[in-house]
C-alpha cells in the first residue's frame, strides 16, 4: 500500500485532479477518468473508465510506453463551438467532451512527452446503444473514431465497439494491454442515465479553452 501511495505522486502535474487509487490485485495505481476527461502517463499506471454510448480511445507509443486514454460523449463540436475565441486558456479544455478535440488533446500531449507519431498504436472501446429513445450517439462516436484514426494513419490493434451493453475498460499504456468487462445493462440504467444527463448538459454549454489542431 505504501508503494501505491508513493506512486500517486508520479502522475504528471496537469492530471493531479484525476482520481487515483491503488489496485491491490494489479499491484498498481489506477487513474479513473470520467466523461470529458483524458489522462496521459509515462509511468506504470493503469487508466480506467466506464463507457456506455461514449467512446474511449487508448493511444500509446509502442516503443517508449508513453500513452493515455480519453473518454468523449459526442463526436464533434457544433458549429457555434467551433467559432469561439480559443485565446483564453482555462487549464485542460472542456472541449474534450467532443471527440475531435479529445483526440487532438490526447495526441498532442503524448507527443509533448516524447511520443513519436510513427510509433503510435490504438485500441478503441465503447459506443454501446444504451441511450434508449434517443439518436444512436454510440454509432456516431464509433464512426467518428474509426474515421479519425484511419485519417491519421494510426493502426488499431484491438476494438470492442457497439452492442447494447456498457463496458468497464482498464488500459496500461506502459505495455499497451487493455482489459474489457461487458456490464449487465438490463437491470441497471445508472450509466445510461448519467450519460443522458451529461449529453443534455454539454449540449447547452459553450466550449472554452484552447487547443492546437493539426
Amino acid at each position: 500500500m505504501a508503494a501505491g501511495r508513493a506512486s500517486l505522486h508520479r502522475c504528471l502535474p496537469e492530471f493531479s485532479h484525476i482520481n487515483h487509487y491503488w489496485d491491490p490485485r494489479r499491484q498498481t495505481v489506477v487513474a479513473k477518468i470520467l466523461p470529458g476527461e483524458f489522462y496521459i502517463t509515462r509511468e506504470n499506471v493503469a487508466i480506467a473508465t466506464t463507457l456506455g454510448s461514449c467512446v474511449a480511445a487508448c493511444i500509446w507509443d509502442k516503443h517508449s510506453g508513453v500513452g493515455g486514454m480519453n473518454h468523449f460523449m459526442l463526436p464533434s463540436t457544433p458549429k457555434e463551438a467551433a467559432e469561439v475565441d480559443w485565446g483564453q486558456r482555462k487549464g485542460l479544455s472542456d472541449a474534450t467532451r467532443y471527440g475531435n478535440y479529445a483526440m487532438e488533446h490526447l495526441i498532442n500531449k503524448i507527443l509533448s512527452y516524447g511520443g513519436r507519431r510513427i510509433n503510435f498504436r490504438a485500441k478503441v472501446f465503447g459506443g454501446g446503444k444504451v441511450l434508449k429513445q434517443m439518436s444512436d450517439v454510440g454509432q456516431s462516436n464509433i464512426d467518428f473514431v474509426l474515421g479519425y484514426l484511419k485519417h491519421e494513419n494510426i493502426s488499431i490493434d484491438n476494438a470492442d465497439l457497439g452492442a447494447c451493453c456498457p463496458r468497464k475498460v482498464i488500459f496500461e499504456p506502459a505495455n499497451g494491454k487493455a482489459f474489457i468487462k461487458r456490464l449487465d445493462n438490463l437491470h441497471n440504467d445508472t450509466i445510461a442515465r448519467r450519460e443522458r444527463n451529461y449529453q443534455h448538459r454539454i449540449e447547452r454549454q459553450a466550449v472554452g479553452g484552447e487547443v492546437e489542431l493539426f
